[in-house]
């Protein structure tokens, strides 16, 4: 199992680039499934969630040919049906988060799909319900054999109906919205998920030939067409990295560029961040964020207190609030981080407490951070990362530590973060990888 030693104390400066983003890129990806056209994809991340998606559809046979780096071209024009139903698919499926996406292209294009519960991220339960519902609703049969673990959906013609999802549900509305492009009449979500990857997803389809209206809204209209065509796509900046880099800069920096971060998608981070007393200097469709030398969390108008806490899009994404924990253990005053999305993601602030972070884990959801106004730095300590948002908290709390650390497990970070050691160290950083 891989490792990183983190020399810490070493001032962060320089300009960075935030790699394309992984969440779109498991949705854009499966959606080359859609058509036998080439689908030409740019911007694709090399991490290993993405890079592992990629394998699926090779084996799947999905022809893919590398035109440079993050620069793909897929043609799904010879599908091995047989062995979507195999044992090594499935089992490969437990292993991906990312191969849930499949249903719904595979279901509207070819009438069957299988997929055993997928895996992922450790942060607690993550029910599947939405996505079985809303295909239902198009008119597919569900099976479930409990004894393989696998999930087998049929449908003859998929038709448009209209749906209000039990939650908006960022996979499950994409995977509904595969699913519907290619069904007989029209279908109607409300409640949908609107993050930027599912505009990105909506804006693909579209030029393939979908007729999806409502985009960037919680109600989307599609309109089934007989069949899709290719295109080309580019996949936005990742703006969980655009945020991490901000939390880097904020606790060990000298002064970061975070470039070309597409700053009108970001939505609500800047300014969360902002809210913890972080500088940050827009320059164009770059970030700048100056040396904090002090940095104080400020206080609701009516003077009480701080709480920051994650909600579906365009509310606060629950895959910062690691990072925002981890840069309020530096600042001056208090905060409540409320992590309502997900039960298990605050559980590695005990790492942080051994480093020397004063935080109260009140619940599994909350935790209430007084920060050391940097007057006490965090000391080194060996740590585990429990997934991939933690794991890049606890690299920045490593990183701005006296002594050196250990992060153990950093193949969780692997998944989300490409080449990140380098990248890093190319800041200042001095990250070692020990295999």
């Amino acid at each position: 199992m891989a490792a990183f030693i983190i020399e810490g104390g070493h001032p962060l400066k320089g300009e960075i680039t935030p790699q394309g983003a992984k969440n779109e890129a498991l949705q854009v990806l499966c959606a080359t499934l859609l058509t036998g056209e080439p689908v030409r994809i740019k911007n694709i991340p090399d991490i290993a969630d993405v890079n592992n998606q990629i394998r699926l559809l090779e084996d799947v046979g999905v022809k893919i040919t590398r035109n440079e780096k993050g620069d793909m071209t897929f043609q799904a024009d010879n599908v091995n049906l047989a062995y979507l139903e195999s044992d090594e698919f499935l089992q490969r499926c437990s292993r991906l988060r990312g191969s849930v996406l499949f249903i719904g292209p595979l279901i509207a294009r070819f009438g069957h799909a299988m997929v055993s519960k997928p895996g992922g991220d450790k942060i607690g339960r993550r029910r599947l319900d939405t996505h079985f519902l809303g295909i239902r609703k198009l008119g597919a049969d569900f099976k479930y054999d409990s004894e393989r673990g696998v999930f087998d959906i049929r449908a003859k013609q998929l038709k448009g109906s209209y749906m209000l999802l039990d939650e908006a549900s960022v996979t499950g509305t994409a995977n509904i919205i595969m699913a519907a492009v290619l069904a007989k009449g029209t279908t109607t979500i409300y409640n949908a998920a609107c993050e930027p990857y599912l505009q990105q997803l909506c804006h693909i389809l579209n030029a393939m030939g979908a007729q999806i209206s409502g985009i960037a809204s919680n109600l989307l209209t599609i309109v089934g067409v007989e069949c899709l065509h290719g295109t080309t796509h580019t996949i936005l900046p990742d703006m969980i990295e655009v945020g991490s880099f901000i939390g880097m800069a904020a606790m060990c920096g000298e002064g970061i560029l975070i470039r070309n971060v597409n700053y009108q998608q970001l939505g609500i981070i800047p300014d969360t961040f902002r809210r913890l007393g972080i500088t940050i200097d827009i320059q164009g469709d770059d970030i700048f964020i100056p040396k904090q030398d002090h940095y104080e969390i400020e206080s609701f108008l009516d003077g009480s207190f701080m709480t920051i806490a994650d909600a579906p899009w365009p509310g606060l994404t629950p895959d910062l609030l690691s990072v925002l924990l981890v840069v309020a253990t530096q600042a001056k005053g208090s905060v409540l981080i409320h992590q309502k999305m997900f039960e298990s993601r605050l559980f590695f602030v005990d790492k942080l407490i051994d480093m020397g972070a004063q935080i109260i884990l009140c619940d599994p959801h909350r935790a209430v951070v007084v920060g050391h106004n940097k007057d006490f730095q965090l000391h080194g300590g060996r740590m585990t990362s429990p997934d991939i948002r933690a794991g890049i908290a606890l690299l920045i709390a490593a990183m701005s530590a006296t002594g050196t650390s250990r992060i153990d497990n950093i193949g969780q970070i692997d998944r989300g973060y490409e080449n990140i050691e380098a990248r890093l160290n190319a800041l200042g950083a001095k990250i070692t990888r020990a295999e």
